[in-house]
């Protein structure tokens, strides 16, 4: 712990704490964004290393809660209708967590936060964009893929499925229990992966499971909210917040 602090401060650990308290209500009100927001406040204030491993095991417990949250017996049905989006996940985040030492933060997170900005604003302005039916698997692999792999490198690899599911009109209750499924399993082989990187060291891996209780804290309060919101209310303030959290990726990009 005391390596710890000397190397954020007890001031920069108090502010994690914070950002975290907020993305886990967030997350839990839309059932996602909680990677978005922490890793676009962390980099403000934290090195890419410490920023990226702090996100990961909250991430990974506040999707133990969302995915089950109806049984698991619709977790399981939601695992086996989108396998492709959990197979391009799975597969890519490994490949592209070997090269985020290597890789421009900015170029990923530029080229990540300008479409989704695009289509989340297109989306409010009543433009239709809407996958057509007989192309739905060839869309769930190249939202895995594409998932997959921008989650190695930055740990955010929920946009392109937000955007997937978004275009095809997915009810609310599946779209949530789908995101947590996903999320949950991408979340757990980041963290495997990174903890055979070296990324995820003592001090880091303490860092990360310290923002794990506010992160459910938060969460807890949000499903509140997310239980008042009815469809169109929720893909609204989905897409409010794409937009919101993909100018944010942009402005992280380019400073």
């Amino acid at each position: 712990m005391g390596e710890l602090i000397s190397s954020i401060g007890g001031h920069g650990l108090g502010l994690a704490l914070a950002v975290t308290l907020l993305a886990g209500f967030v997350k839990g009100a839309v059932g996602f964004a909680m990677p978005l927001i922490m890793m676009g406040a962390f980099s403000s204030f934290l090195p890419p290393e410490m920023a990226l491993a702090g996100l990961v095991l909250p991430t990974l417990t506040s999707n133990i809660s969302q995915a089950f949250r109806q049984g698991w017996r619709p977790a399981r049905d939601t695992a086996r209708k989108y396998w492709r989006i959990l197979a391009a996940t799975v597969a890519f985040i490994p490949i592209s967590a070997q090269f985020f030492w290597a890789i421009p933060q900015g170029v990923f997170l530029l080229l990540l936060g300008v479409p989704i900005t695009a289509f989340a604003a297109a989306q409010l302005a009543g433009l239709p964009l809407a996958i057509k039916l007989q192309h739905r698997a060839r869309a769930e692999w190249v939202s895995g893929i594409i998932g997959g792999i921008y989650g190695g490198v930055s740990g955010i690899w929920g946009p392109p499925l937000h955007v997937y599911l978004l275009s095809t009109k997915t009810s609310k209750i599946e779209t949530l229990r789908v995101q947590g499924v996903v999320f949950l399993i991408g979340a757990s082989v980041l963290l495997g992966v990174h903890l055979q990187s070296g990324l995820l060291d003592a001090s880091r891996l303490t860092f990360s499971a310290l923002l794990v209780l506010p992160a459910l804290i938060g969460q807890a309060i949000g499903f509140a909210l997310q239980d008042r919101l009815d469809q169109s209310r929720f893909r609204r303030a989905t897409l409010v917040l794409l937009v919101l959290t993909g100018l944010n990726l942009i402005h992280q990009a380019l400073i």
